[in-house]
């Protein structure tokens, strides 16, 4: 399969959004940006096209996928039973980084949510994104356009690295401006649970659902069999193939820790990367949490050009976006965590 690469310039953007729906009508999936990261689009309404998706990035079949919607009315076509306080929450954060689950209606392949009865839903704040959506009539399942378990791409080339010749088309736009995938939360729960942190941080989220629960598996691993019902949850994910350790401690610790390691590289903070003495890369100022979140996982796709055996990161707070950063490291280091 030769993957099109769709020029999004001014003077190719009509064709190449045409291009793109015109291949997922098809029952074809598409790479398309999006404020978090790339997606890997198909049709959520067709089951060849679903399954699609798990081949081309060997995919767990038991991991629900996010499906992407152009507006407010179009949650309608997707789910049922919808509570007042989803709407009040897709009046504040969409279009944004901030995904529901909740009650699938009928016509919405099974495949997406991985046999469950339930449904995740977003509205991507990328124009592009929602008028391949509005272009195509469809409602588009799209979990994050790269190999499976590998960081997931903020940017067309990590796209074309993972999957270039088996899927059919990438838009060749630009990086993505948040970098870590949407908050995902479950309205079909007695309380509303945050399954996976993002940019819409928990602080927000309890101005609209004062009762909402972080479920456990936000930072610790879950059961073996135990089914999840957000992507982000349950498998090894965003991983370097440099074996890896999530380091907690203050910086003169992590730096005299580091440099201590032979055939080891670091991903640290900005103002520390200057005493380090090992290959390392800086994703950011430790307090600048959003510029840490769009930098993460480019950092552990450099993380592999180091050539050393052993990744040690730095970790950052858990607060705010930092929770989002934490909670992808810790599966990017399959919860080895080091406390120093």
């Amino acid at each position: 399969m030769i993957t099109k690469r769709l020029d999004i310039s001014p003077e190719n953007y009509g064709d190449s959004i045409r291009e793109a729906a015109r291949i997922l009508k098809n029952e074809g999936i598409v790479a398309i940006p999006t404020e978090t990261v790339y997606g890997l689009a198909a049709s959520a309404l067709s089951e060849k096209a679903i399954k699609s998706v798990f081949t081309a990035k060997g995919r767990p079949q038991d991991n629900p996928l996010i499906v992407h919607i152009s507006d407010i009315d179009m949650l309608y076509d997707v789910a049922e039973d919808i509570p007042e306080k989803a709407i009040e929450c897709a009046k504040r954060f969409w279009p944004g980084p901030f995904t529901m689950v909740l009650k699938r209606k009928e016509g919405i392949d099974k495949s997406v949510s991985a046999g469950l009865d339930t449904v995740a839903v977003r509205m991507p704040d990328n124009t592009v994104a929602r008028d391949i959506i509005i272009e195509s009539g469809l409602p588009l399942a799209a979990p994050s356009a790269n190999s499976s378990g590998s960081p997931s791409p903020t940017a067309a080339s990590h796209v074309l690295y993972d999957l270039d010749q088996k899927i059919d088309a990438v838009i060749m736009g630009e990086n993505c401006k948040v970098g870590v995938e949407s908050t995902v939360i479950t309205l079909v729960t007695e309380k509303p649970r945050l399954l996976r942190p993002g940019a819409v941080t928990v602080d927000q989220l309890k101005e609209i659902l004062p009762d909402i629960e972080i479920d456990r598996a936000v930072l610790t691993e879950p059961e073996d069999k135990e089914k999840v019902s957000s992507p982000g949850m349950k498998y090894k994910h965003y991983a370097p193939k440099t074996n890896t350790y999530l380091i907690v401690s203050e910086r003169e610790k992590f730096v005299n820790f580091v440099n201590f390691k032979k055939n080891s590289g670091a991903v640290c903070f900005d103002e520390e990367i200057g005493d380090i003495e090992i290959p390392a890369i800086s994703y950011g100022n430790s307090s600048d949490e959003k510029t840490l979140a769009k930098n993460v996982f480019s950092a552990l796709r450099k993380a592999d050009e180091l050539g050393v055996n052993t990744l040690y990161i730095h970790a950052p707070s858990k607060t705010g976006v930092g929770l989002a950063v934490y909670n992808r490291l810790i599966r990017a280091a399959a919860f080895k965590v080091m406390e120093l």
